[in-house]
């Protein structure tokens, strides 16, 4: 934990949710009393409920709560995929909550990172290009081919699959693909990388090594929002935000994060 994220939670609360009429110091992720509402006429569905957060830069955070308590919501709204129906939401200093949905396209590919449970590859595509697709995207017309290559090897390099390059999805274990997801959510360098159930779908072993590269990642200084079903996995962070009907149910610190098993040989 910073010494900025010490100094804005003053006795080591989790400071998580924003008092009514403060201006909180900067970080990553603001949101001022966000809701969301599904629905229209008589039948409307509060999903989100007035939930204010600040997470600071270079922050590890679990989102944790039971099915139907706001959590996919709240990542579909953070990561841009969906918009609050009232409330405030700031990334990295911008107020983004009214942008339309070319804006909020923008903002996903730009600066934030999707990391996926199901890996969410294209079938019959290399390791590389799954890799560099993001910077297809990117509306100044994109990077060149060379640049978009070397960007590629180095983030598969990263995540130790600097020998997997031309391997399609098919040909690579469950921890290897999410491996591949990871290099991808960091193409762009984000601001911002969203992780939902990223060990979901993996057996213990590759859940811990995968687990075991996310806090290399954060060690390096990213800011990481994992939404998690497991306790154990969530004890790996630095924090856990607990969701229940809409709304913040616990904001706590972890502690000494849980030491992670080393990331082993490739599987």
């Amino acid at each position: 934990m910073t010494a900025l994220s010490r100094a804005s939670h003053p006795g080591g609360d989790p400071g998580g949710a924003v008092p009514e009429g403060t201006v909180p110091a900067s970080g990553v992720i603001e949101t001022q009393s966000l809701t969301k509402i599904y629905g229209m006429g008589e039948v409307e569905v509060t999903a989100l409920d007035q939930v204010s957060l600040h997470i600071d830069r270079g922050e590890f955070v679990a989102v944790m709560g039971p099915s139907g308590s706001g959590k996919s919501t709240l990542m579909n709204i953070l990561g841009c995929l969906d918009r609050a129906t009232t409330g405030t939401y700031l990334l990295d200093g911008d107020d983004i909550s009214q942008f339309d949905r070319a804006q909020q396209a923008a903002i996903r590919n730009r600066q934030i990172g999707f990391i996926f449970q199901s890996y969410n590859l294209l079938a019959r595509t290399t390791a590389l290009h799954n890799v560099i697709l993001p910077l297809l995207y990117h509306r100044d017309g994109g990077h060149p081919v060379a640049e978009r290559v070397e960007r590629g090897r180095e983030m598969l390099a990263l995540v130790g699959l600097e020998d997997r390059l031309a391997h399609q999805p098919h040909q690579l274990s469950g921890g290897q693909q999410q491996r591949v997801a990871i290099a991808r959510a960091l193409i762009s360098d984000p601001v911002l990388i969203l992780a939902d159930e990223p060990t979901g779908n993996l057996d213990s072993r590759s859940g811990e090594e995968i687990m075991s590269l996310l806090h290399r990642l954060h060690d390096d200084g990213r800011t990481i929002v994992m939404v998690t079903h497991n306790p154990t996995i969530a004890l790996h962070t630095d924090r856990t935000i607990t969701l229940q009907d809409g709304r913040v149910d616990s904001d706590v610190r972890n502690g000494d994060r849980r030491s992670p098993a080393p990331l082993e040989a490739k599987t």
